[in-house]
């Protein structure tokens, strides 16, 4: 079962939801989100990996991009906390792979009274609500 968490960044005005500057920090601004939303590559990336968990070659295929230009994609999908990196069993050779799911369920921009917020409604799964309820004791 999942849990959904929102972090909420306002932003001065509609022009800066444009900029093509990405500055990723810990928590993202919207900027770097509409940036990465905009991108075909990212946006294909989230909407495939929500179907099953992707290796990077499976993306590579899907989004029919360069190697480069996907592990570039997915780096920035997780420094903004929109997509998770899982190892688990390779059927094909009998080792391990990297394999990645979405992290996000729902993205809101709102305006409301002169603000403008955005609103990142994030999975979580039972090991990370494990680790924050020790960490919160």
């Amino acid at each position: 079962m999942h849990s959904a968490s929102a972090d909420e960044v306002p932003i001065s005005n509609l022009t800066d939801l444009f900029d093509d500057t990405h500055t990723v920090s810990e928590d993202p601004d919207i900027e770097t989100v509409a940036g990465l939303l905009e991108d075909e590559t990212a946006r294909t990336i989230l909407t495939q990996t929500s179907q099953e968990p992707m290796s990077a070659r499976m993306l590579k295929q899907q989004c029919e991009a360069s190697g480069p230009t996907i592990y570039r994609r997915l780096e920035q999908l997780r420094e903004c906390d929109l997509v998770v990196e899982r190892t688990e069993p390779d059927p094909e050779d009998g080792h391990h792979r990297k394999v990645y799911a979405p992290n996000l369920r729902r993205v809101t921009v709102a305006l409301q009274d002169g603000d403008m917020t955005l609103s990142i409604d994030r999975r979580e799964d039972m090991s990370d609500r494990f680790t924050r309820l020790i960490e919160g004791m």
